[in-house]
């Protein structure tokens, strides 16, 4: 099976999904080669939210990937993100992904805190500096740090998931965060059928971006 068959076979014939634009017909989570290829190429190389060096080609995790969620904040969503990893870990069985017992064995950390915190919980990981230039050029609401080698392998992504703004802000965050972590790392905001388009809100994982992942994951494609 070629990469864009495996990418085009995650995308079966559904009906439009919540969330859809008014009107999407049931073709809207089965794309084309090109369509796949176009999103694949926009969301998969670079980032906007890029700061330092220019990232060389892709970036993956070459090995399992092991999870940890790191509960805080005033609304228990603990077990809501324990669902979302689920869920990406039964959709993308090529991600080959599972729950680390604590962070300090996680390649994902999923920090889970209340707004009010977002900013200091930032400046406390990456330092006052980058956090300003991160919150200046993005205004971010959730956000996403993922640490790579030269040649493209993904070494620790951490992901801050705000909690008390409501489950549809959650989840949306939950969703497009974990996609920057597992190495869709740019937004497209002219795709209309990717989490990773900031003017959706998304609280699933959509077929389109299930097809990226297996594209990006596919043992034949190449992180240089």
């Amino acid at each position: 099976m070629s990469l864009l068959t495996a990418a085009l076979a995650a995308s079966g014939r559904q009906p439009a999904p919540p969330g859809s634009f008014e009107g999407a017909p049931p073709q809207y989570t089965r794309f084309s080669a090109a369509e796949i290829m176009r999103g694949f190429l926009a969301l998969s190389f670079g980032s906007d939210l890029r700061i330092g060096a220019t990232p060389r080609g892709i970036r993956r995790f070459d090995h399992p990937i092991r999870a940890a969620v790191i509960t805080g904040g005033s609304v228990d969503r603990a077990a809501a993100m324990q669902r979302v990893l689920d869920e990406y870990a039964q959709k993308v069985p090529n991600l080959h992904l599972s729950i680390a017992e604590s962070a300090a064995n996680a390649d994902v950390e999923v920090r889970l805190i209340d707004e009010k915190d977002f900013t200091a919980a930032l400046k406390a990981a990456f330092g006052a500096k980058i956090t300003r230039t991160f919150v200046r050029r993005t205004n971010p609401q959730c956000m996403t740090s993922v640490k790579s080698s030269a040649d493209g392998a993904i070494l620790r992504a951490v992901s801050f998931i705000i909690v008390d703004k409501g489950g549809d802000v959650f989840l949306d965050c939950a969703y497009h965060e974990l996609l920057h972590a597992f190495g869709l790392s740019n937004h497209d905001q002219r795709n209309p059928w990717t989490t990773l388009n900031q003017r959706r809100m998304v609280g699933y994982l959509t077929v389109y971006d299930r097809g990226l992942l297996t594209l990006l994951y596919d043992r034949k494609s190449s992180p240089a």
